[in-house]
C-alpha cells in the first residue's frame, strides 16, 4: 500500500487489485479505517511513485467497527458472470458476506458460531463457492466453505488440531495448480512462517512448513497482492 496514502490508520485490508496504466499500475482495493468502509485507487508511475492526483476514494455508509477479519473475493474466470464479494468476520463470531448494489454494500449472508477464529485467508475462488483458510485461538485449523447460494451456509472441516494459535493474520497466494502458498503473521513476536499446502483435504491435507521469513513484521494491517483480471485461487 502507498505510503501516507490515508490520514487515519487502516485497521483491516482486504487484497489489493493491481491492473496495467498507461503510466504504470492501477492498485486498488477495500479497507476498514476505524468504523468505515473505503474503496481506494490509485496509480503508481512506473511502479514505484505514487501519483497523488490519481487517488480515488468512495467511503461507504455502513458501520464496521466490530470487523475483526476482512476479505474481498472477485471471481473472472471461465465464461461464468463475474462477481464481487467481501467477507468479514464480527466480534461476536458472526461471519457475513456483502454484495454490491447501487445502494452501497448489502448483507446477504451471516453466519454465527466462529467466535473462536482469529484470522483468516482466502485459499478458492469458484463459480459456486469461496473457501477460507482459519485458525483458532485453541490452535485449530479448518477449512470454511462459503457457496454463493442464499441462505448462507458454510461448510467447515478441520485441518489441523493443535499449534495454529500464535497467527493474527494469515495471507495466502496460489501455488502450483491446486495448492496455496501461506504466510502466518504473529504479532506477538513481530514474525511470520511460511508454508506450503497442498489441495485441502481436512486432515489429510498436506502441510510443509518453510521456515521463518526473514524481517521484523510489525505493522497494522497485512493484505494480499492480486491481480484484478486473472486471479486463480484452487486450494481447495
Amino acid at each position: 500500500m502507498a505510503p501516507a496514502l490515508f490520514g487515519d490508520q487502516v485497521r483491516l485490508s482486504g487484497s489489493r487489485f493491481t491492473s496495467p496504466d498507461p503510466r504504470g499500475v492501477y492498485v486498488a482495493g477495500h479497507v476498514i479505517i476505524g468504523k468505515a468502509l473505503s474503496y481506494n485507487g490509485y496509480t503508481l508511475v512506473m511502479g514505484r511513485d505514487l501519483d497523488r492526483d490519481s487517488i480515488r476514494r468512495e467511503v461507504d455508509g455502513g458501520d464496521y467497527g466490530d470487523i475483526v477479519a476482512f476479505e474481498e473475493a472477485r471471481y473472472r474466470e471461465g465464461t461464468s458472470v463475474p462477481r464481487t464479494k467481501l467477507y468479514g468476520l464480527r466480534a461476536d463470531g458472526v461471519l457475513l458476506r456483502w454484495t454490491s448494489t447501487s445502494g452501497g454494500w448489502q448483507v446477504t449472508g451471516t453466519s454465527p458460531g466462529f467466535a473462536s477464529v482469529k484470522s483468516m485467508a482466502l485459499i478458492s475462488k469458484t463459480r459456486t463457492y469461496d473457501t477460507f483458510l482459519a485458525n483458532t485461538r485453541g490452535g485449530a485449523l479448518y477449512t470454511i466453505r462459503i457457496p454463493t447460494t442464499s441462505p448462507m451456509q458454510p461448510v467447515v472441516k478441520p485441518v489441523r488440531t493443535r499449534t495454529w494459535q500464535g497467527f493474527e493474520f494469515l495471507i495466502a497466494q496460489k501455488c502450483g495448480s491446486q495448492g496455496t502458498l501461506l504466510l502466518g503473521v504473529d504479532k506477538d513476536t513481530n514474525t511470520a512462517y511460511l508454508y506450503a499446502v497442498g489441495h485441502a483435504n481436512g486432515t489429510a491435507t498436506v502441510i510443509q512448513g518453510l521456515g521463518k521469513v526473514p524481517g521484523t513484521f510489525n505493522d497494522p494491517a497485512y493484505f494480499r497482492w492480486a491481480s484484478a483480471t486473472i486471479d486463480p485461487l484452487a486450494g481447495e
